[in-house]
């Protein structure tokens, strides 16, 4: 079983484009990386999970939401709950498709009951 999760990882990565500016100690086993959408494969950043989020409550809340800390506490609460998912899904590390995340973004806004803000979270990756 663990060779086949092994097999899937390193086939995930040969079909991805690894990005050149990729530092090695990234590359290592035991580390998440993303496939963006262009193919290139990347570090993952926990902060890129909080700055959607956070865009997503400024897109329904306006500007006075960067100013909250109960909206910065949730951002930061959801992030964490993101984060374990993936380490739970992937504890030895892996290489995640950034769809994925952003499934987790939605469901994450929506088991907070930040329907509004899910649904504006939508629409934005619907655009892209």
């Amino acid at each position: 079983m663990e060779e086949t999760k092994v097999t899937e990882q390193t086939e995930s990565i040969k079909e991805a484009k690894i990005s050149e500016s990729m530092p090695l100690d990234e590359l290592k086993p035991g580390q998440l990386r993303i496939i963006k959408r262009n193919g290139k494969v990347v570090s993952f950043e926990e902060e890129k999970i909080k700055v959607a989020i956070m865009k997503a409550f400024l897109a329904v809340e306006g500007g006075s939401a960067a100013g909250s800390s109960r909206i910065h506490e949730e951002v930061d609460q959801m992030a964490q709950e993101i984060i374990k998912v993936f380490e739970r899904r992937m504890p030895s590390g892996g290489t995640i498709h950034i769809e994925e995340i952003q499934d987790q973004v939605e469901l994450q806004l929506m088991r907070n009951e930040h329907h509004k803000v899910a649904r504006t979270y939508v629409l934005y990756r619907e655009a892209r």
